[in-house]
């Protein structure tokens, strides 16, 4: 099992300020876990809390979203825990029991994580079933939805179609 930082294609951390949507890059160690995730998180003002976006490996990605003493996660492929420490905290704390070798890539987690900023479970799931889509295209298209996918494709490098 190798656990790498280099694997990490971004950890951002995003937020709203006085309404307006911030991002920040988090720095190792703490997307290492989704406890250190969920620490650093707090640490940042938020109007709604903040939400954490860790891409990994272009092979899968986690949202952790805290507000308050509250957290919520999203694993877009539990199978990436058979690599990842980063996945299988994101399954301890959903309470999930380890992999079994018949397991198919699934997403697992709180789907609505994101609804009150208007990003619903129902498109968030079809969101995850696009099998063309790369885990940071996916990020770029729920930073959109969201109200700041411009902001996030500046950050991570991508450009405008």
């Amino acid at each position: 099992m190798s656990e790498q930082s280099d694997g990490v294609d971004f950890a951002l951390a995003a937020f709203r300020d006085d309404g307006e949507w911030q991002l920040q890059e988090i720095a190792s160690p703490a997307f290492e876990s989704v406890d250190s995730l969920s620490h650093a998180l707090r640490r940042l003002p938020g109007d709604a809390g903040a939400v954490g976006m860790v891409a990994v490996d272009e092979d899968f990605f986690v949202l952790v979203r805290v507000d308050g003493s509250s957290t919520r996660v999203l694993l877009s492929d539990v199978t990436a825990a058979e690599e990842w420490e980063l996945a299988r905290s994101a399954l301890d704390v959903l309470g999930l029991p380890p992999l079994e070798d018949e397991d198919e890539p699934a997403p697992a987690g709180d789907l609505e994580l994101l609804g009150d900023l208007g990003l619903h479970a129902v498109d968030l799931a079809v969101l995850l079933d696009d099998v063309d889509l790369y885990p940071d295209e996916m990020l770029s298209e729920v930073a959109r939805r969201l109200g700041f996918g411009q902001l996030f494709d500046d950050v991570v490098g991508f450009t405008s179609a």
